[in-house]
């Protein structure tokens, strides 16, 4: 995955640590940082008009077959930050995530991640027009 700067992503949401997502070291638990990645895939679908229930209820599942974070730093209790993502096509089949967390106010890069996915329409792969439409490829 190449570096990329905080404005260099399409979708940014914001979080705030809590308590729970803690293990007893006192920083986010690693399995805690995929919740935070999904929320924020489905936050840039929603943002850019793709309504991720819409579509299951359509027929239309999207699914990730991959995913690879480096875990770079460690968030605590409390820490607000931001998960920076940007989508695109992978291959015909396939579409790519690639995502950040950066701490603020500082900015300082905690994860970054790459998530690869596919679509299941009616039960057979393929992606739906509306998300090759969003990554600049529509049909």
């Amino acid at each position: 995955m190449r570096r990329r700067r905080r404005s260099d992503y399409d979708v940014e949401i914001e979080f705030e640590v809590r308590d729970s997502e803690c293990d007893l070291q006192g920083v986010v638990n690693n399995a805690v940082y995929q919740t935070y990645f999904e929320h924020a895939r489905h936050q840039y679908l929603i943002t850019n008009g793709l309504d991720f229930v819409r579509l299951h209820e359509a027929g239309c599942d999207l699914v990730v077959t991959r995913s690879e974070i480096d875990y770079l730093d460690s968030l605590r209790p409390g820490d607000r930050f931001v998960v920076s993502s940007a989508a695109g096509r992978e291959s015909p089949l396939r579409f790519v995530f690639e995502q950040e967390i950066f701490r603020l106010p500082d900015d300082e890069r905690i994860t970054r991640a790459r998530f690869i996915g596919t679509g299941i329409i009616d039960g057979k792969p393929g992606l739906p027009d509306q998300l090759l439409v969003l990554l600049g490829d529509p049909p």
